[in-house]
């Protein structure tokens, strides 16, 4: 099941980490975070592991080998499987699914539900290593995030995404700001990241 710290108020804000269960730097930043505070947020939800099993695993895809970020329903989705690296420097050839069917893997629709039911005004996504701040809508808080982690602000990563999770936040007009932390030390990661997220939860 997906851990949801709820608001106290209206959510205006959703953060969640580790949907890639390679990247756990996100969510010990996200807890981290979500440990300073006094109490729970007052307009913001946390979901600290969107993708439980593969961060417990420590891979990339869920317990079903599917890439959990290429199985939005979404226009673009597709079946066949994609290809990720095992690290930055490595060929993109570790192989992994999309799932049955676009929607077909639970932590995806427990998400969805979960979006459904809160109808946050935006949507903050965790993900590294590629040191950049992508919002396809160029919004005010994208702007914000870039300026003060000094990370460049993108309107795409730069290859396609299909059945991404921002691809069916563009779908459906949920504003979507990928959060892309740089490649670096934990406590690097942790020093200069950890005080935006807090800001972020509370701001």
């Amino acid at each position: 099941p997906l851990e949801v710290w709820r608001s106290r108020g209206r959510c205006e804000l959703l953060v969640f980490a580790g949907i890639h269960g390679e990247e756990p730097e996100t969510t010990y930043a996200l807890s981290r975070a979500l440990r300073q505070l006094s109490g729970a947020p007052e307009h913001a939800a946390v979901i600290l592991a969107a993708n439980p099993d593969g961060l417990v695993r420590g891979t990339r895809c869920n317990a079903h080998g599917v890439d959990l970020n290429r199985n939005f329903p979404t226009a673009n989705w597709q079946a066949k499987p994609v290809t990720c690296r095992s690290t930055i420097e490595d060929p993109s050839d570790v192989v992994l699914g999309t799932g049955d069917a676009p929607g077909s893997e639970p932590e995806v629709q427990a998400l969805l539900a979960l979006i459904a039911e809160l109808r946050p005004e935006a949507v903050v996504a965790l993900h590294a290593p590629l040191a950049c701040i992508d919002d396809a809508n160029d919004s005010p808080l994208g702007r914000r995030l870039a300026a003060r982690t000094g990370m460049p602000l993108v309107r795409d990563v730069g290859y396609p995404t299909p059945g991404s999770f921002g691809s069916w936040g563009g779908e459906h007009g949920v504003p979507v700001i990928t959060y892309e932390f740089p490649l670096a030390a934990t406590e690097v990661l942790m020093r200069d990241h950890v005080p935006v997220l807090v800001e972020l939860l509370t701001g």
